[in-house]
């Protein structure tokens, strides 16, 4: 039988939970003396045991010395090396669909980009909200320690990257399952629905990025940054 998890803001022997977590715990129909799993988002993890359970408030006593793996089965791990998934403002719930999947996949974090073909040039603060409780509930469902940091649109210029970034581009010969040896971290790039202009690809061609085939079909927007996730999953990490 799989236990509940529950996302805390630190692992402590006792500590007393918000709104957002109670109607969780409320919707699941757990009471007091239920056991559930508490998760930080950042790696720490610990069986816990409902104390109180109320309305607009809860408390969970922690049990700190069971270790982190105590009372969860198959937790899943991390990838050998941060993987960021930097990806062109779309429309509508398409970035919602996106980041729910990629969170499934693997990925540390989410870095919003604006680019010349963008659907969109900007994202409301209550939208990127919306976007991280979206991570949230995908790691929690999905049974991963670590939530993937949203974070909020950049312009493509300004976008950083540590280790290698590959950019999904027609016309590359590369395949991304070749490129990994995990020996730092990982930028995996998708552009919006027009893809990127001339000019954003020379310039990042320019700064180190490596073109990847996604086979010879065009994907749409929200389906190419999940199967480059895809591929880096399929090598088993």
């Amino acid at each position: 039988m799989s236990i509940h998890r529950v996302r805390v803001p630190e692992l402590a022997a006792r500590l007393v939970l918000g709104p957002q977590e109670v109607r969780h715990l409320q919707v699941m129909r757990l009471r007091p003396g239920d056991r559930v799993q508490a998760f930080d988002g950042q790696g720490g993890e610990a069986p816990a045991e409902i104390a109180e359970l109320e309305e607009g408030r809860a408390v969970l006593t922690l049990d700190l010395t069971a270790g982190p793996d105590a009372g969860a089965a198959d937790l899943g791990r991390e990838t050998p090396q941060p993987v960021t998934l930097a990806i062109a403002l779309l429309k509508g719930d398409k970035l919602a669909d996106v980041v729910r999947a990629a969170t499934e996949l693997g990925v540390a974090r989410v870095q919003l980009l604006v680019t010349a073909h963008a659907d969109a040039r900007e994202i409301g603060a209550q939208k990127l909200v919306r976007l991280r409780r979206v991570a949230e509930e995908a790691a929690r469902q999905s049974r991963r320690r670590v939530v993937p940091e949203v974070l909020g649109p950049l312009p493509l210029a300004r976008l950083t990257w540590e280790g290698r970034l590959v950019v999904a581009h027609p016309g590359a010969e590369a395949r991304l399952p070749d490129l990994l040896d995990w020996a730092a971290p990982l930028t995996v790039l998708s552009g919006p629905e027009g893809g990127f202009s001339d000019t954003e690809i020379a310039g990042l061609l320019a700064r180190g990025a490596v073109p990847v085939t996604l086979g010879p079909r065009i994907l749409r927007a929200e389906t190419a940054p999940l199967a480059m996730l895809g591929a880096v999953v399929a090598t088993g990490v």
